[in-house]
C-alpha cells in the first residue's frame, strides 16, 4: 500500500510539475489525497532532502485533515525569487493586499501569506487567483484572469492567456511536450531525481 501511495504521489508530481523539474517553469502545484498526514510530511521532507541539491523545494500550501486533500507546491527557490522580486509583480501583490517583505529575496514570507489565503478560501469565490504569479504565469495573464473573471482569454492551455495567442500556444505546447517526455521516462523506470535538472 505504501508503495502505491509513493507511486501515486510521484506520478502526480510528474504529471503536474514536470516543467518545474525540467527548469522550464519556476513552480507548480498539485493536489494530493491521503488520510495519512504523517506519511505526507515524511514524503515532503524526503523530497526536500533529495531535490534540494537540484535547487528544488517542496511545500504543502494547504491541507485539510477532514477532506484529506492537500495542495503541494514544488518550486525552484532561485527562479521564484527572481519572479517575486520583479517590481511589477511586487506592485501587483501589494495591490492584492500582500505585505511585501523588505528582503525581496524572501519568498517564504509571501508563500506564508498565500498559504493562509488558500486555507481561508472556503468558497470558490475566495480563491486567491494571484497564485498564478507564484506559478510563474505571465503577469498580464494573471491580471487579465482576475480582471475578466476567467473569461475573454485569447488562448487556453495550462492557464488562460490574455496576450499573443500564438506565443502562448507555443509555450503551452513546449510544456505539454516536456510533461509527455517526462511521464514516458518516469513510467519506463527513470527516477524523479534523475529527471530533475540542477539549475
Amino acid at each position: 500500500e505504501a508503495e502505491d501511495m509513493e507511486r501515486n504521489f510521484e506520478t502526480v508530481m510528474i504529471e503536474q510539475c514536470a516543467p518545474v523539474l525540467a527548469s522550464l517553469k519556476p513552480a507548480g502545484l498539485f493536489r494530493y489525497e491521503t488520510s495519512d498526514c504523517a506519511d505526507l510530511a515524511r514524503r515532503v521532507r524526503s523530497w526536500n532532502e533529495q531535490l534540494g541539491e537540484k535547487g528544488l523545494c517542496v511545500r504543502v500550501l494547504k491541507g485539510c485533515v477532514r477532506t484529506h486533500r492537500y495542495l503541494v507546491y514544488v518550486y525552484r527557490a532561485a527562479k521564484l525569487q527572481t519572479v517575486l522580486a520583479d517590481a511589477a509583480v511586487r506592485g501587483f501583490l501589494a495591490r492584492e493586499g500582500y505585505r511585501l517583505p523588505e528582503d525581496a529575496a524572501d519568498c517564504n514570507a509571501l508563500l506564508d501569506q498565500l498559504s493562509l489565503r488558500l486555507c481561508c478560501a472556503a468558497e470558490a469565490a475566495d480563491f486567491p487567483h494571484e497564485i498564478g504569479g507564484f506559478l510563474g504565469y505571465p503577469l498580464e495573464d494573471v491580471v487579465g484572469f482576475i480582471r475578466h473573471r476567467g473569461k475573454c482569454f485569447t488562448c487556453c492551455g495550462c492557464w488562460k492567456s490574455y496576450g499573443d495567442p500564438a506565443a502562448a500556444q507555443q509555450h503551452f505546447d513546449q510544456l505539454a511536450k516536456c510533461t509527455a517526455v517526462y511521464l514516458r521516462l518516469f513510467h519506463s523506470g527513470t527516477p524523479i531525481l534523475k529527471l530533475a535538472v540542477a539549475a
